[in-house]
């Protein structure tokens, strides 16, 4: 029978891992990180630009607002124009990764919920660059400040208003001067910026209630001066796109760090298994000739990177066989691994299989997260999902997305 007939009973049994499909009771189940299907969304590709260094003024009290058009989460632009009816408008400098304005997610929720049908209209703008973005500085996050990622922290944090992407040019963020994360701008009923600074004095949540733009707010819908109209923000410094020279020093120490493979057998998988540390420990397990592995290895080395920095510790563990060790050194140092690094030089992979994990059916990649004392906190038999595995991370006691 010919080839391209026997094709539709041959692609049922062709198969896209290394092993079969995790066990739904000791894998996490995957979250769908994919955008929405909006049409506009879809379609529109975030192009970061560099953008010439220049000193970046904070608008005044008093002064208009400066028009935009930016795209937001949903596919669509949005303009000054399009909020023209409301009797206030209240524009966030906000973004994904900064811990603290993920202190004051909840609190803006609240305030846009309380003053919706009081007219005011709330609008959350991330101004960050992408470029000027350092791993180490999503050790508090699970997301970057890419607009794909806004989309779903939109999505996932509940947000009630727009939010809008800034981040190709600041076209503008440059206009209105945020000097951190979060920053707010309040516009009477004229367009006049009638408050600009904090929401509220205190950052952990819990603490506080937005008084400060609360009280602005109060102050702006009867028709008077808010009774303090300019504020000092704290939080996460913008990240313009010229804030690249120190990125650039911090990749090259990255790069300058050796790689190399250790060997281990059990007593020393167990000892690593055993986590006798203070941190978190992330543990793959993967080989050469597993394609799924050594697709998803940088992200590996990016969660290292993102949370190196706090209670947290990344180690790989290459399956492959003993004679196998240069072929495994050649890998990660391509993709440089300046991580602990180990080869299983034991006889028989069984016993390791069954250390690691008695549920464990020996397919790779594996993956498990462990708590100080070797408590499992998360693991995945076959591919990880990072966004889940990110949350797991920093949504543990040790570390906590905010300070």
């Amino acid at each position: 029978m010919p080839l391209r007939r026997l094709l539709p009973f041959l692609l049922p049994f062709v198969l896209f891992a290394c092993g079969p499909e995790p066990d739904p009771t000791t894998a996490a189940a995957p979250e769908a990180t994919e955008p929405p299907a909006a049409s506009g969304a879809a379609a529109f590709r975030a192009n970061p630009q560099p953008v010439a260094e220049r000193e970046v003024a904070t608008l005044a009290v008093g002064q208009p607002a400066p028009d935009f058009r930016l795209m937001g989460v949903d596919g669509r632009y949005r303009t000054l124009a399009d909020y023209a009816g409301a009797e206030a408008l209240l524009l966030v400098f906000t973004a994904n990764h900064c811990p603290t304005a993920q202190a004051y997610e909840q609190r803006l929720i609240d305030y846009t919920a309380d003053y919706r049908d009081r007219g005011v209209q709330v609008v959350a703008i991330s101004p960050n660059s992408p470029l000027g973005l350092l791993y180490n500085e999503l050790g508090y996050t699970d997301l970057g400040d890419e607009y794909d990622e806004m989309i779903v922290r939109h999505r996932d944090a509940g947000y009630n208003f727009p939010y809008l992407y800034d981040g190709d040019d600041h076209a503008a963020s440059l206009r209105y001067g945020p000097v951190a994360t979060p920053h707010v701008f309040l516009f009477d009923a004229d367009r006049r910026l009638a408050y600009t600074g904090r929401l509220d004095k205190v950052e952990r949540p819990g603490t506080a209630n937005a008084e400060d733009l609360r009280a602005a707010t109060d102050a702006v819908l009867a028709g008077r001066t808010p009774p303090e109209p300019t504020t000092k923000t704290f939080g996460c410094s913008t990240k313009w796109a010229w804030k690249t020279a120190y990125k650039q020093q911090v990749e090259e120490e990255w790069l300058a760090q050796d790689v190399d493979l250790q060997p281990l057998d059990l007593a020393a998988a167990e000892d690593l298994l055993a986590n006798d540390s203070d941190k978190l420990r992330l543990i793959n397990f993967w080989a050469t000739w597993c394609g799924p592995c050594v697709q998803e290895y940088p992200d590996f080395l990016i969660t290292h990177r993102m949370y190196g920095d706090r209670a947290f510790g990344f180690v790989s563990v290459t399956m492959d066989n003993p004679d196998r060790g240069p072929a495994a050194l050649k890998f990660l140092q391509k993709v440089h691994s300046p991580v602990p690094n180990y080869h299983w030089t034991g006889a028989d992979k069984y016993a390791l299989i069954e250390a690691v994990d008695p549920a464990w059916n020996g397919a790779l990649p594996y993956t498990v997260l462990l708590a100080p004392g070797g408590e499992v906190v998360w693991r995945q038999q076959g591919t990880v999902d990072f966004l889940d595995l990110r949350r797991a991370i920093v949504e543990h006691e040790l570390l906590g997305r905010y300070f």
